[in-house]
């Protein structure tokens, strides 16, 4: 009889993690779980409906406390990594986003490599889609090597983006990172209008490909199976619920809302509400592969609007009877009016979020009507963005010239002389269009989309970087002139994000 194997679990408390916990308990004869949960009220609310089951251990504990984490992966034979700060906290709250999203990864590598045998631990990170930033059309098919491009102000992105880099270089064997894309889950409609207020930051054409709850719960139990080949880890790959997940922004408010009662949403909204620009999401051209090795994919957005239908919250069925009127005005204007809100921005004259999210004032009052407003169905034809190098040839014969080669394509060098055929995880020295040296190994550079570390926001100079890299003017130019200047201070952050991780303080 094949021994239990252990899995240490972050994040059990929250939507995708409370569903991978049901579902790795569907399977107790197979594993032992650790949780590893902050010891809050809320938390402790959560869990309690957990605390005697067989074959679960819950330590009340924090990620950001190394004894903590050290003690949950000791014995561990697979580590999830699904905890994290997301927005709207991430953003009302950046310098404890930053140490909770890079500091718990820095320990949790720490705590691997204390381990007897740390290459026969399997690592499992959950980065983000915000990694990609804004990927409206016409280049809203995305896939893994696209150019990192995290939108203006985006604190929880960069410390997603900061933290995948660490995994990728983090010299362990068995590593890999899955680009969650958004979750649906029924319950969305009776969240605070803090997390509502998120869709009018969301530009209306914006494409997701999004995955249900459920799904993301049946992926991490379905990495730990036994029969996960060996050549799945060591790479990054985009989570994504396939063609018939796939919606825009207009479409998925128009279908949730209808579920809930509000039939057409244009009737409790205006068109100048809803950002243009600099969210985050794409149609993903590559997540099948992910499909092909996990076999998560069960639901679809039908089912999930059908569940929404089924499961909606009682006073949403107030909007059947309720005149639209009332409800733009009581509910969804004080939205965007207030704090955080689109409109909030306006009226405030707060020129660096008017800037990124809008282009201009000029441009949010030229805003038409919905009378008038485009909204075209996006192409269903993937359209590839250029990775700068011949990706026709097998990853085992990579060498020196094509490493100068994407090198150039990003504005910069390779500086390296020497570098074995094939050998996509040794550490290269790289020179970026702006004269910083770093040393990356080519499985970041060439299939993760990855650059310079220096270059990394903040200060928000896309635009100087677009002017010197063609790899990232790919999905710069299409949503900005090649004139614009803007550069966005790190001071609106309360804190700028740490690039330098030795820098967070261990517990």
């Amino acid at each position: 009889m094949t021994a239990k194997k252990t899995i240490f679990l972050t994040g059990a408390s929250g939507k995708m993690g409370q569903e991978g916990l049901k579902q790795l308990l569907m399977k107790r004869d197979t594993f032992n779980i650790v949780a590893l949960v902050l010891p809050t009220d809320k938390d402790k609310k959560i869990m309690s409906p957990y605390a005697n089951e067989p074959g679960l251990k819950i330590v009340w504990g924090d990620l950001t406390h190394y004894e903590d984490v050290l003690a949950s992966v000791t014995g561990a034979d697979y580590v999830l990594h699904v905890a994290a700060m997301v927005s709207p906290l991430a953003d009302r709250y950046p310098a404890l986003t930053t140490k909770v999203n890079i500091g718990s990864i820095q320990n949790i590598i720490q705590a691997i490599k204390a381990q007897p045998d740390p290459q026969q631990i399997r690592l499992v990170n959950i980065g983000s889609v915000a990694e990609t930033g804004d990927r409206q059309p016409p280049i809203h098919w995305g896939r893994v090597g696209d150019p990192i491009k995290i939108s203006v102000f985006d604190n929880y992105a960069i410390t997603k983006a900061i933290a995948e880099r660490m995994v990728i270089e983090s010299g362990l064997q068995h590593w890999v990172s899955l680009r969650q894309t958004g979750i649906i889950y029924t319950n969305m409609l009776a969240l605070d209008p803090m997390m509502f207020q998120l869709a009018f930051h969301q530009p209306l054409n914006t494409c997701f490909e999004w995955i249900t709850v459920h799904d993301a719960g049946r992926l991490l139990a379905n990495v730990c199976a036994e029969d996960v080949p060996e050549e799945f880890w060591g790479r990054v790959y985009n989570i994504g619920g396939g063609a018939q997940c796939r919606t825009t922004v207009n479409e998925f408010l128009h279908m949730t809302l209808a579920a809930a009662g509000i039939k057409d949403y244009k009737k409790v909204t205006e068109p100048n509400w809803f950002a243009h620009r600099n969210f985050h999401g794409q149609w993903y051209e590559d997540s099948d592969i992910l499909e092909e090795y996990l076999h998560f994919r069960s639901e679809t957005v039908e089912d999930f609007i059908n569940q929404v239908r089924r499961e909606a919250p009682f006073y949403t069925g107030l909007a059947r009877i309720v005149p639209p009127a009332l409800i733009k005005k009581l509910v969804m204007q004080p939205m965007v009016q207030r704090k955080g809100g689109t409109l909030h921005w306006v009226h405030s004259n707060h020129q660096d979020r008017i800037s990124a999210f809008f282009g201009s004032i000029e441009a949010w009052q030229q805003t038409p009507g919905w009378d008038a407003f485009p909204l075209p169905q996006p192409s269903q034809t993937p359209q590839r963005l250029d990775h700068g190098y011949d990706e026709t040839k097998p990853r085992s014969e990579l060498d020196l010239g094509d490493m100068q080669q994407a090198a150039t394509f990003r504005g910069g060098l390779c500086l390296s002389t020497q570098m074995a055929p094939g050998d996509l995880r040794g550490q290269l020295r790289w020179q970026c269009a702006f004269g910083h040296t770093f040393e990356a190994s080519p499985t970041l550079v060439l299939l993760t989309g990855h650059w310079c570390p220096q270059c990394m926001p903040t200060p928000w100079n896309y635009d100087a970087i677009a002017q010197r890299n063609p790899f990232f003017a790919q999905v710069w130019y299409p949503h900005h002139t090649p004139d614009e200047a803007h550069f966005y201070a790190a001071s609106i952050l309360e804190e700028e994000p740490v690039r330098d991780t030795n820098k967070i303080a261990m517990s």
